[in-house]
């Protein structure tokens, strides 16, 4: 074959040469991002060469960045029939395949290129990346450090390892292995100091551990700009609100308002105030968050973020039907909102509708699978409705020389979500230490409880009391039927007849003194902390006597977790007549204190931890037209929650107020009771 003339092949490298300078211009349009541009370039370029394989190949990486990955990958096909051997172009097919989410079918071909090319930088960090999206992030961090061992230091490796990392770490923190998440973000703070999104979910992690100092040192890390600074503030507020601060948790969030509005960014000021108005609604400070609110759905209408504050909001002042209406909105705005999913599911529950919150937390589970507050919601539904045995003994004992030894076993089984059944018997045997009058008594009783609709419940019992005295053995009937409701929110009233066998001492058992009692129990709750608590009694005896009994208490809830509340009881009690040698019937008895309590609730204690009580309180009291007496009392009650299924508390009190028996009166109780949920599972929820 001839030689091609000297100017022909000048011609051809001149050619070649324009052809690379037009390419090299295409090349860093890729590299700086610029990728439509870098899509039309190239495009322009293959009219006039169609076939070159490096401008086909630059086309598609161009088209699959500029968000049309499906292209891209029908181009690299393509191509690859052409050149099946050519690692460029399988390389570009792989990614094609990461672009396109198709992550199985990328970790096959990636673990082909692998292994074929064992030292390839770009087939190791894509291996690396795929496993990643899998969340297989065991072997993606071994596949990354590979890549680094051929590239040491590279930022592209550097910064997918940082996000297998978070990936991992997010991953351990669900399964509730923090020993192994901790270590990971504290080794992604060595190669990347002070990075945010590190810093951020290590301070989220730490609260999910309840470890909150350390929740803080991580958001006050997060202060190398002004938006890291408002981010920790944000941050910092949710932290004083679980450390139930709520008070410090308004100013921080307060400030990061201040700070929020003088810069730029819309998306940190919508998280500003948020946490803003979620720091009013903590403080009770209803009004102004309701203004906030109403404002943002004007310049954010029907945003869900918007919606769950609204929905907060009424959560917080106990308008839980108007709640529900609002999470309803959120899900019909995305049915995959975990706002909408769990805060209807605890709006529902609020309102009595366990079924409607069940189905809705299975949801919930449905979307976020094992999801931890989810779960504890679930738990909290089928420990509420499991069959459950509680029983108490006590010892007590006063100064008119009576003492008293009582023992009660009450089984409550659900039939479901709105009525349950209560079984219930006691016995008391009871005497005199100076007069050797004893009496005992054995008291068997079968209730329910029914939910009429939310906030109204329907109790009624029937039972029967056996006597045995010195002098008489009898049976008496016993009954109480009762209807509580909540007409308003924070109001709850209840109303009902109780028929009782009055059974304080072996004199009253043996006298066979029966009263039937009309009452009415009535409390207010405010958002001001101050709540209002009534009672009225009308009782009738079968001596033909006849009481009224009134008793009110004003009291401020100055702290709610542990709760330490104090305030002004009153108390006034009459009779028609007094029959003093028999039983304490004044007609005139006026009863004023001071008290003050702290209480940590059973019902709001996790397994392992205490619970308790303690109250005292301190008045005078004045029977007809005696002199005032001073007058004190003192509760105590202290318990362990051994697990979710198992309580156990001891409890005493001491009080010398006359009410019960005769002036000048003390009495002294002492008693342990224990609860046990007999299973761990519940079938009112099987027929969802």
């Amino acid at each position: 074959m001839r030689s091609l003339p000297l100017f022909t092949i000048c011609f051809l490298f001149s050619i070649q040469s324009l052809f690379a300078q037009d390419m090299n211009k295409g090349f860093k349009l890729l590299e700086n991002g610029d990728f439509l541009e870098a899509k039309n370039f190239f495009q322009t370029i293959l009219k006039e060469y169609p076939t070159n394989k490096t401008a086909r190949l630059c086309y598609g990486r161009a088209v699959g960045l500029s968000g049309t990955p499906k292209e891209a990958n029908e181009i690299f096909t393509s191509l690859l029939k052409e050149f099946p051997d050519d690692l460029e172009i399988q390389l570009n097919y792989a990614e094609s395949l990461l672009w396109n989410s198709e992550f199985s079918k990328a970790k096959t071909y990636y673990a082909k290129l692998v292994h074929a090319h064992p030292k390839s930088f770009p087939a190791l960090l894509g291996y690396a990346n795929t496993l990643s999206n899998l969340k297989e992030y065991q072997n993606a961090l071994i596949y990354v450090n590979k890549a680094l061992t051929v590239s040491p230091g590279n930022p592209n490796a550097m910064l997918s390892k940082k996000y297998i990392r978070l990936g991992y770490a997010y991953l351990l923190q669900q399964h509730e292995d923090f020993e192994k998440a901790v270590p990971l973000l504290e080794e992604n703070l060595i190669d990347f100091p002070k990075d945010s999104n590190t810093l951020l979910q290590m301070a989220n992690l730490y609260i999910i551990m309840k470890d909150f100092e350390k929740a803080k040192i991580a958001y006050k890390a997060l202060n190398t700009s002004k938006e890291d600074e408002i981010r920790s503030l944000i941050g910092l507020a949710l932290v004083s609100h679980l450390e139930k601060n709520d008070t410090e948790a308004l100013a921080i969030a307060k400030n990061a308002m201040e700070k929020v509005t003088i810069i730029n960014n819309e998306s940190l000021y919508k998280s500003a105030v948020e946490r803003y108005i979620q720091a009013l609604i903590w403080n009770k400070k209803f009004s102004k968050a309701n203004v906030l609110i109403s404002d943002l759905d004007k310049k954010y209408p029907n945003e869900n973020w918007v919606l769950a504050l609204s929905a907060t909001a009424n959560i917080y002042m106990s308008k839980f039907d108007k709640s529900i209406t609002t999470y309803k909105k959120i899900l019909e705005n995305d049915s995959k909102s975990f706002d909408g999913n769990l805060g209807l599911a605890n709006a529902l529950f609020a309102n009595d509708d366990f079924l409607g919150s069940y189905a809705a937390t299975e949801k919930t589970l449905e979307v976020f699978k094992d999801q931890k507050d989810a779960l504890g919601l679930k738990k909290k539904l089928i420990l509420k409705f499991t069959p459950s045995l509680e029983q108490k003994v006590a010892y007590n004992f006063d100064s008119g020389n009576n003492n008293a030894i009582t023992s009660a076993t009450t089984l409550t089984f659900p039939l479901s979500t709105r009525f349950s059944l209560i079984g219930d018997y006691s016995s008391k045997h009871t005497e005199n230490t100076i007069t050797k009058n004893t009496a005992s008594s054995h008291h068997i009783k079968l209730g329910a409880n029914y939910l009429l609709f939310p906030g109204t419940y329907l109790k009624s019992a029937i039972g029967i009391d056996n006597v045995t005295s010195q002098t008489t053995t009898y049976n008496q009937f016993l009954m109480n039927v009762s209807v509580s409701a909540k007409p308003f929110p924070l109001h709850q009233v209840e109303v009902g007849y109780l028929k009782k066998l009055e059974n304080f001492n072996a004199d009253l058992l043996e006298r066979k003194i029966v009263s039937d009692n009309l009452f009415m129990n009535y409390n207010l709750n405010t958002h001001l902390n101050v709540g209002l608590y009534t009672q009225y009694f009308y009782t009738t005896q079968n001596d033909n006597n006849a009481r009224h009994l009134f008793f009110t208490s004003l009291y401020y809830t100055f702290k709610e977790n542990p709760v330490i509340k104090g305030g002004i009881n009153y108390q006034f009690i009459t009779f028609k007549d007094q029959v003093p040698t028999i039983y304490f019937s004044p007609s005139q008895f006026n009863n004023m204190e001071l008290f003050v309590e702290l209480l940590k609730d059973e019902n709001s204690s996790k397994e392992k931890q205490w619970f308790y009580h303690a109250g005292g309180a301190l008045g005078l009291q004045k029977i007809e037209n005696d002199d005032k007496q001073l007058t004190y009392r003192i509760q105590t009650k202290i318990g362990y929650k051994f697990s979710d299924r198992l309580l156990m508390n001891a409890y005493g009190q001491y009080t010398n107020i006359a009410s019960a028996t005769a002036a000048g009166f003390s009495f002294t109780e002492i008693g342990l009771r224990l609860k046990w949920l007999l299973s761990s599972k519940t079938n009112v929820f099987k027929t969802l």
